[in-house]
């Protein structure tokens, strides 16, 4: 009678081998932290010796496990982010050898103690975090809580300039709105009246500091202009619209529009409606923004390129040094479509 196969050893003979218990094992063959050095090579020693482990699986745990970095975006409809996410979706389901892991979540960016608990959460678990947030102290001290944890931590398209973060990734919001305000009245072209804004909400850091570049401009360059308002619309596009029908019905003289945030594609549908030629600026190039360019509903659009944010932020969660500004500012016009 032929004997059969032996037994597949199992944890415990593993950890009979090695001296060491059960939990200890799990621990590193899960790679789990907490146990020295000596003593995981005794345990992957063993496991190698019974057959547990072959020697590419060995050589495989001695190998730097991938570094994982979280990307936190603002729940919503805005155009922009949403094809941020997809396109992190995508680099995390086809991962080049040797890559970081990512992650991507949509987070109540508006909410900051909501998304301060998102921080906390989403980047213990993780090696670095990249998020855009409100500006408030509950996002301010979770940013720091991580950077005290040892992480990176870095902030996209609006910065949290008062947290620890290790680097910004966008543009420089006040220039930005300096050059929204220059193009707004180069375009007006000596016309009096009244323009608006509307923002997502003003506790954005970017989104403040762009109103206060633009308003700075409209001193300087439209005294024949008054400002009727800033309105909050939340990225959301049905709120954009809204505000943007309130401000064309109230104001006959309204020259101009500049959307200090995203979802721009309800405010172009009320001008649209309107049937009066009203200047409209705004930012990231999508697909909602490419169609009100190229029908003139809006006039130019302020973007950054979604690749170049996200390569940089990688290269910012690796720990690499970046210059500040650190992206270019891009003005797209009907003209200029590629």
């Amino acid at each position: 009678m032929k004997d059969g196969p032996a037994p597949r050893p199992l944890i415990e003979d593993v950890a009979a081998r090695a001296g060491v218990s059960r939990a200890t094992v799990d621990r590193v063959l899960n790679r789990r932290p907490g146990v020295r050095s000596r003593t995981v090579e005794r345990v992957l020693a063993a496991a190698a010796e019974l057959g547990y482990l072959s020697g590419a699986d060995v050589a495989r745990m001695h190998q730097p496990e991938a570094a994982q970095y979280t990307f936190l975006l603002p729940r919503g409809g805005n155009p922009y982010l949403r094809l941020l996410g997809a396109r992190l979706r995508e680099i995390a389901a086809q991962p080049a050898p040797g890559s970081p892991r990512i992650r991507c979540h949509f987070e109540e960016s508006f909410n900051p103690a909501a998304m301060a608990e998102a921080l906390r959460r989403h980047g213990e678990r993780s090696d670095g975090v990249a998020f855009m947030a409100v500006d408030h102290p509950l996002v301010r001290a979770a940013a720091d809580h991580l950077v005290d944890l040892g992480k990176r931590v870095v902030t996209l398209v609006s910065d949290v300039p008062n947290a620890r973060r290790h680097a910004y990734i966008g543009l420089e919001n006040r220039q930005v709105g300096r050059t929204a305000g220059y193009l707004m009245a180069r375009f007006a072209a000596g016309r009096t009246g009244s323009v608006a804004l509307i923002a997502a909400t003003r506790a954005y850091h970017a989104h403040g500091e762009r109103e206060i570049g633009f308003l700075s401009i409209l001193d300087e360059m439209m005294p024949g202009m008054r400002l009727t308002g800033t309105r909050e619309g939340h990225d959301d596009r049905d709120e954009n619209y809204h505000h943007a029908r309130e401000l064309i019905a109230r104001n006959p003289d309204l020259v101009g529009i500049y959307n200090v945030g995203g979802s721009s594609d309800g405010i172009a549908r009320a001008l649209r409606e309107s049937g009066r030629r009203i200047l409209f600026i705004g930012h990231a190039l999508t697909p909602d923004t490419r169609a009100a360019l190229l029908d003139e509903t809006m006039d130019a659009c302020i973007s950054q390129n979604p690749e170049a944010v996200i390569t940089t932020a990688l290269r910012a969660l690796a720990g690499e040094e970046l210059p500040v500004p650190v992206l270019p500012m891009l003005i797209m016009l009907r003209e200029n479509l590629d």
